[in-house]
């Protein structure tokens, strides 16, 4: 629904802006209309989505426009039953121009041509991904088929299993591809890293250079590669712990989900907080969630304005983000939300909130200008 209410508007600011002046072209007034300042009113907020929609191009694939996303991509994940190492494009850390990069080259290869083309073939049929020797296969067979409508998954975690249609190639498709075969995309705290980088750099601030002793960074090493969870959940100077109340949250926070082994097991970033309206937008990577926002996406916590002293972990707030398996059929995710996975835990200390210091300093520097 918001997504319909954003091209609607863009066609109203088409439809009723004036004709453009000689010298004035439809791009300006695209990249003015696609300008994060017109919806998001601090510096960071701004900065913060500037860097989010880098994880999204618009493509035409199958005859189709689709809004193609950034997938998630996370090492030893996925490989409890393989024997060969094998791994992720720079293990979930790249920066969206190179990964971007990538992508194109997979898209103009002759595999994705012949991936889209079987899609498009008009018959029901089960493409089987190989991660490890990132290949794919199909299955007619009509018993199989059958399993898979009823249920009966057949896949591993290295061995995807998806039902298809035939009837053309779908943004869903696009990101499977991506994922199996490309190996590509960014993980959670790669994707984190990302976020707080462009805000450091727009400030002025090369962040991994700042960071290189503290993350023990080698030179010749991209910086990104050390910055996993376990990092902003450290014990260090550069940490700063933010206090469990709402009213303390300010955007760059990184909110961190634990896991059953008391590590930090999931990050997200905080773009903005509506104190009048009770609404947190906070963006993640991660690859459960419902089928087209798997990979880079937004979600919403909603919490009572009037009570901005209360914490996150405050089963009264709304987390609109739900979770679901990666691919259908595989086991679910043990809790249904994100407000959940975030109370989860609490004997172990349950989720918390952090902000990097060097962000937050170049964040109220630029605020002051």
């Amino acid at each position: 629904m918001k997504n319909n209410i954003f091209v609607f508007a863009f066609l109203l600011t088409l439809v009723f802006s004036p004709v453009p002046a000689a010298g004035e072209n439809y791009e300006a007034r695209l990249a003015a209309f696609a300008d994060p300042s017109r919806i998001w009113g601090t510096w960071a907020e701004q900065v913060i989505e500037e860097a989010f929609r880098l994880n999204f191009q618009t493509r035409i694939i199958g005859g189709r426009v689709m809004n193609v996303r950034m997938p998630f991509a996370m090492n030893n994940e996925r490989d409890k039953l393989t024997e060969d190492e094998w791994g992720f494009v720079r293990s979930g850390k790249g920066n969206p121009v190179y990964l971007w990069g990538r992508i194109n080259e997979i898209f103009e290869s002759d595999d994705f041509r012949k991936f889209v083309e079987v899609l498009s073939s008009g018959r029901e049929k089960v493409i089987i991904f190989d991660l490890p020797t990132q290949t794919w296969t199909v299955s007619r067979d009509h018993f199989v088929i059958a399993r898979m409508r009823a249920g009966d998954y057949r896949g591993l975690l290295h061995r995807p299993y998806v039902l298809v249609s035939g009837r053309g190639v779908t943004e869903a498709d696009v990101y499977n591809y991506l994922f199996a075969i490309g190996l590509i995309g960014m993980d959670c705290s790669g994707f984190v890293w990302h976020i707080l980088s462009h805000v450091a750099a727009a400030g002025g601030v090369d962040l991994g250079r700042v960071l290189a002793r503290t993350l023990g960074v080698r030179d010749g090493i991209d910086p990104a590669m050390f910055a996993g969870t376990s990092f902003f959940n450290a014990r260090t100077p550069e940490i700063i712990p933010v206090r469990d109340q709402i009213r303390y949250l300010r955007p760059a926070d990184v909110i961190l989900f634990r896991s059953e082994n008391g590590q930090m097991g999931h990050a997200a970033v905080i773009q903005s907080i509506d104190f009048s309206a009770g609404v947190i937008r906070y963006l993640q990577s991660t690859d459960e969630a419902p089928l087209l926002e798997r990979g880079v996406h937004d979600s919403f916590i909603f919490f009572d304005p009037n009570n901005t002293a209360a914490s996150l972990s405050d089963p009264s707030l709304i987390w609109t983000k739900r979770r679901y398996p990666p691919f259908p059929g595989e086991r679910a995710s043990p809790f249904s939300d994100d407000g959940q996975r975030y109370r989860a835990f609490p004997e172990l200390g349950g989720g918390r909130v952090v902000r990097l210091r060097v962000v937050t300093e170049v964040i109220e520097r630029m605020n002051r200008r």
